[in-house]
């Protein structure tokens, strides 16, 4: 397991066990291998919501509003739904071929993704977000389970909408299941 998978997994224990993911067709529907801490976050956990922060999108998670594959689905039309209409697109996302993934999203429609480059290894994507209500992205050259691990836990990470972590207690919450 990656190492900042397991320091999550041993400062907050997951609340359930997930159902196995088909990975394989996963990544089919999304168009995409998906990096192997990603992977592995979704396999101890699920999809659901760390610290009552960050959602963890989870692909075919039974609340449609927390499942990866949808997302992927919806958010690229939306961005460029936004762009069209003269919100300024992040300059790493001009470069021909560029996109970006959901992997998770917070309660006020700041979304998190992946910036995966053309010929790039999973491995190797970074974490950029979206503010969700405006034009602001932030960008942060690590992983997921890095980015996770230093918003979360270390306060390695500095990102100007976390402020509020490191918390001082941790909890993960599965997903609700409604539609």
């Amino acid at each position: 397991m990656n190492s900042s998978v397991a320091h999550l997994v041993q400062a907050i224990p997951p609340a359930t066990t997930p159902q196995p993911k088909d990975w394989q067709q996963v990544e089919s529907q999304v168009g995409a291998s998906l990096p192997k801490d990603y992977k592995q976050l979704v396999d101890a956990y699920g999809g659901g919501s760390f610290d009552d922060s960050i959602w963890l999108l989870e692909p075919w998670c039974a609340n449609r509003y927390y499942d990866l594959v949808t997302e992927n689905k919806e958010r690229p039309e939306i961005l460029q739904r936004l762009w069209s209409m003269g919100e300024p697109k992040p300059p790493e996302l001009a470069e021909e071929g560029v996109r970006v993934i959901p992997w998770a999203l917070t309660e006020n429609g700041m979304y998190l993704y992946w910036l995966v480059r053309p010929g790039q290894d999973p491995e190797d994507w970074t974490v950029i977000l979206n503010e969700g209500r405006g034009p602001e992205w932030e960008r942060h050259s690590v992983t997921c389970g890095q980015f996770l691990e230093g918003v979360l836990l270390t306060g390695d990470v500095e990102s100007s909408y976390f402020g509020d972590l490191p918390a001082d207690t941790h909890e993960f919450r599965p997903s609700p299941v409604f539609a």
